[in-house]
């Protein structure tokens, strides 16, 4: 029996959070992007077993990895887009907040979705319409909620100038209605899908985000407000908003305009 493709992006988040779960809290290998990026051996470990299972499984469809790029010239129609470890800076300080993302484009549309947790045991997924989180083989729906009033923001750069989220942090406005929190890895974008957090904001170009993607697919399946940073339809370069509801949204929209530009 041919596996779906909901069931090749879970197996391969999976394949990925075995790899980088048996290899957190030993000695890091690093491989420098930048003065301050890297990339560690697990990195490029989850994101072949991922590549190798996709590749099985999909043989005809692209593929763009966080560490290997992309593997057509950009024209395929179905693109797996794979983050094999987002949070790399807090796995190797043996902070246990990151995770494995993998998503497919269908065209302009993101058919499947799997975000891993791989200390947590918790993949989340959606098909596309629906959102789940697997625990032990048992999927349970999942649902937003803004009552932790908790807002993730970004301070990992995506663009050159100066952070939305960094200034947000110091906003009284922000900080009067919302708890401010900063995981550094978009396993927060999967948990405004889940109720753990009210919102995430971030500024940035998002499209085919191998980070973003995966998340971004499970809140919209959710049932959050997932728009740009000035409300309007995503992929306008200007950031996102992923909010648990329609309050959450208009409030953080208020705040967020007056520090754009």
């Amino acid at each position: 029996m041919t596996e779906s493709d909901l069931e090749v992006a879970v197996a391969a988040a999976e394949a990925g959070a075995a790899v980088v779960r048996a290899q957190y809290g030993a000695a890091v290998v690093r491989h420098d992007k930048s003065a301050t990026d890297f990339a560690t051996d697990t990195d490029l470990a989850a994101e072949q077993e991922i590549l190798e299972l996709i590749r099985r499984a999909r043989p005809q469809d692209a593929i763009v990895g966080e560490e290997t790029g992309a593997s057509d010239d950009g024209t395929a129609p179905r693109r797996w887009l794979v983050d094999p470890l987002c949070g790399t800076l807090n796995f190797a300080a043996r902070t246990p907040l990151f995770s494995v993302n993998v998503a497919l484009r269908d065209g302009p549309e993101t058919a499947v979705a799997a975000v891993a947790d791989p200390i947590a045991g918790e993949t989340f997924w959606t098909d596309g319409a629906t959102a789940s989180v697997r625990r032990e083989g048992s999927d349970l729906p999942i649902a937003p909620s803004a009552d932790s009033r908790l807002v993730d923001v970004n301070l990992d750069p995506i663009t050159d100038g100066d952070l939305l989220g960094s200034r947000l942090l110091t906003d009284p406005a922000f900080r009067q209605a919302f708890g401010q929190r900063v995981l550094s890895t978009t396993l927060a974008v999967a948990w405004v899908a889940a109720g753990r957090r009210a919102a995430y904001v971030t500024d940035g170009d998002l499209r085919d985000s191998v980070h973003f993607t995966a998340g971004l697919a499970l809140c919209r399946a959710a049932g959050c407000i997932v728009t740009d940073l000035r409300g309007q339809p995503l992929h306008s370069g200007l950031g996102v908003i992923a909010a648990a509801d329609a309050g959450t949204h208009a409030t953080l929209l208020e705040i967020v305009a007056r520090h754009l530009l």
